[in-house]
């Protein structure tokens, strides 16, 4: 696999979404977003979607340059239409709103529907906790990507539906992103462009039988990902589930529903900044976060184990380590990314 640093990496996909049409401030947001995620370790939300965005930009699927608009607002909420507009460009937009009126009411939540695929959500959990705050924020597939089933179900219901959450410490910020599902379906088409199977656990053929073969999404007849959870997998489902209402519903988007594609093609969103300082206070929230992350790190481990982790510290050696060996682009995701760059006119580093 090629290996590139990641401002060269960034460099690459800002010149291919300019050369695309795109606004060069909403393609530069956009390229670091994807980038920071290769680097974070989460290939699934990296390079490996620029040539997906940049497909749907050339069908008018996503619109470049696309406004913003508010669709209701309130002293505390902003419900809000993407337009099928970048990702990124327009959670940034609900989220820099969010945190001015968390700054005043101490709590803000908002919406977005028709949005494009929002990229990592541990992202906006870091950016909250840069100004004290602590994040909630979910996501669903805006109807399609329905390729999680039911517990012993054959046939996809609902999508992976990632949620998030995240709170301050007076260092690094603990912030906890996860799919709903067994795996987010990006790791799955990672796997696919490697040429690698997949871990049990993850996937079912189209008969509702365990599968290693991350082909069966990608082909008739078609199979599906698992929900978090193993043998409780219902908790996992459940949890999707009641994601998908909140995010469809609340925004005034779509919940999974048979009348879209199945691939999908961007979010709706939900969003909530908490300010401490209207709450217990700042200080006593960071020390109490503090407090408790110390002493879970300090856990005894059993022998032979390697010391406990929170959440976001795989992200942060992921991104320690990759600053300085640079990051790996599969083989398959480079030769998309060739394709564009050759029908774009772009020139790629060798």
């Amino acid at each position: 696999m090629p290996t590139f640093s990641a401002a060269t990496l960034a460099q690459v996909a800002r010149d291919l979404f300019t050369a695309a049409g795109v606004p060069a401030e909403d393609a530069a947001l956009v390229a670091n977003s994807l980038v920071d995620a290769n680097l974070c370790g989460h290939d699934s939300h990296g390079m490996l979607r620029v040539p997906q965005y940049l497909d749907f930009l050339k069908q008018g699927i996503f619109k470049s340059g696309a406004p913003f608009t508010v669709l209701n607002e309130t002293p505390a909420v902003v419900a809000a239409d993407g337009n099928w507009g970048l990702g990124q460009v327009q959670a940034y937009r609900l989220l820099n709103k969010l945190l001015e009126k968390a700054r005043t009411l101490g709590i803000a939540a908002g919406t977005l529907r028709n949005c494009g695929h929002v990229g990592r959500l541990g992202e906006y959990a870091e950016a909250a906790a840069r100004e004290s705050m602590a994040f909630i924020g979910a996501v669903n597939s805006h109807g399609g990507g329905r390729r999680v089933v039911p517990p012993g179900g054959t046939e996809g219901r609902i999508s992976t539906n990632p949620i998030c959450m995240g709170a301050p410490t007076s260092t690094s910020p603990v912030v906890l992103d996860f799919g709903t599902s067994a795996v987010a379906e990006g790791k799955v088409r990672l796997a696919h462009q490697k040429k690698e199977r997949v871990p049990e656990g993850w996937l079912v053929d189209h008969a509702g039988r365990p599968t290693t073969d991350p082909g069966v999404l990608y082909a008739e007849p078609r199979g599906n990902i698992l929900p978090f959870g193993g043998p409780q997998m219902y908790k996992g489902f459940g949890l999707g589930l009641l994601v998908d209402l909140f995010c469809g519903g609340l925004s005034g988007g779509s919940c999974s529903n048979p009348k879209f594609q199945l691939g999908g093609q961007g979010n709706a969103v939900v969003f909530i900044a908490i300010n401490p300082a209207h709450l217990g206070g700042v200080p006593h929230f960071v020390a109490e976060s503090d407090g408790l992350t110390e002493f879970v790190r300090s856990c005894p481990t059993a022998e032979g184990l390697p010391p406990v982790m929170l959440p976001g510290d795989p992200e942060r050696a992921a991104k320690q380590k990759r600053l300085v060996e640079g990051i790996s682009i599969p083989d398959g995701t480079w030769e998309l990314i060739q394709k564009a760059a050759a029908e774009l006119k772009v020139n790629l580093p060798a």
